[in-house]
C-alpha cells in the first residue's frame, strides 16, 4: 500500500500557513469525507473548533474521551455542545472503570511511569480503538501552547492511528483564540475561569498561579517529568521520519492530485 510521509506534506503545510482555520476544516471535510472527525477535551481551543464546525454546518463528529474521572464541569460542557451546537459528540470510554483499574493495578498516577500507563489505558487506548474508522483527525493544538507544540505543523502524521492530524489552529495566538471566543460567545468550560489553564482528569489537574507555565497544573504532584498524556502523537515524537499507509486514491486527494477542491 502507498506510503504518506511527513515530508510529503511539506508543500501543503507551507501553503496552508496563510489559510484560515475554517478553510482548513473545509479542506479536511472535502478530502476525508465521512472518515474525518475532530477530537475535543472540552477546553477552549477544542471548543472553538467545534463552534467553527457547527457554523460551517459540516457533519463532522466530535470524539470525546471520558476517562471516568472527568470534572463534572467538563461533562456539562460536552452536553452543552450537543444541545446548543447540534453536534454529534461520540463519547469514548476505557475498558475498565477507575475502580476496576485501581483494584487490579493500584493507584497508577502517583509516579511518572504509572501516570504514562494510566493515560494510555484511560485516554489513548479508547481513541486508538476507533482508529480504523478515520483517515483524518482534526485537533486543536497551537504553537502558542509552547513546549513540544511550539513547532507543530498544520498537517502531521499519526503513525499509531494511521491517520493525518489536521491542526487548523496551529498558528492561532492566545489573543486570536480569546478574541474568537469572545466575539462568537463560544461555549467554554467554566473551569477556565477558576484558574485552570488546561483541563484533564480530576485526579491530576489543578489551577495554575500567575507566572506559571500553562501546563503546570497537569500532574503537579509529579514535578516536571509529566507534561503530556500521549493522546497527541506530536507531543512525544518527531513525525518527520514517520509514515502512514493509505490507498492511492486517498494519497492523491490529500496531496491535491486530480482533485477539484481548491482553497
Amino acid at each position: 500500500m502507498p506510503r504518506l510521509t511527513q515530508a510529503d506534506l511539506s508543500n501543503l503545510n507551507h501553503n496552508f500557513e496563510e489559510r484560515t482555520p475554517q478553510e482548513l476544516i473545509q479542506w479536511a471535510h472535502a478530502t476525508f469525507g465521512d472518515r474525518v472527525c475532530t477530537i475535543s477535551a472540552m477546553q477552549e481551543a477544542g471548543n472553538a473548533v467545534c463552534h467553527m464546525i457547527s457554523q460551517l454546518k459540516l457533519p463532522i463528529p466530535v470524539l470525546f474521551v471520558d476517562t471516568g474521572v472527568m470534572f463534572q464541569e467538563t461533562l456539562q460542557t460536552r452536553d452543552r455542545l450537543i444541545e446548543e451546537y447540534g453536534l454529534n459528540v461520540i463519547t469514548l470510554t476505557p475498558e475498565q472503570t477507575m475502580e476496576e483499574q485501581t483494584r487490579k493495578l493500584g493507584v497508577l498516577y502517583l509516579s511518572p511511569e504509572g501516570q504514562a500507563e494510566c493515560c494510555r489505558l484511560r485516554k489513548v487506548e479508547p481513541l486508538h480503538a476507533v482508529a480504523s474508522q478515520y483517515d483524518g483527525i482534526i485537533s486543536s493544538l497551537r504553537r502558542s501552547d509552547g513546549g513540544q507544540r511550539a513547532n507543530n505543523p498544520i498537517l502531521s502524521i499519526d503513525k499509531k492511528m494511521n491517520t493525518v492530524r489536521v491542526n487548523p489552529l496551529a498558528n492561532f495566538s492566545d489573543e486570536q483564540l480569546h478574541q474568537y471566543i469572545e466575539e462568537n460567545q463560544v461555549i467554554t468550560n467554566p473551569l477556565h475561569k477558576q484558574g485552570f489553564a488546561t483541563i484533564g482528569c480530576n485526579r491530576c489537574t489543578t489551577p495554575v498561579m500567575d507566572g506559571e507555565p500553562k501546563r503546570a497544573g497537569r500532574w503537579r504532584h509529579l514535578g516536571p517529568w509529566s507534561v503530556y498524556c500521549g493522546i497527541n502523537p506530536s507531543d512525544s515524537q518527531d513525525p518527520m521520519h514517520e509514515y502512514i499507509e493509505v490507498t492511492q486514491d486517498l494519497r492523491d486527494r490529500i496531496l491535491g492530485i486530480e482533485t477539484d477542491f481548491m482553497i
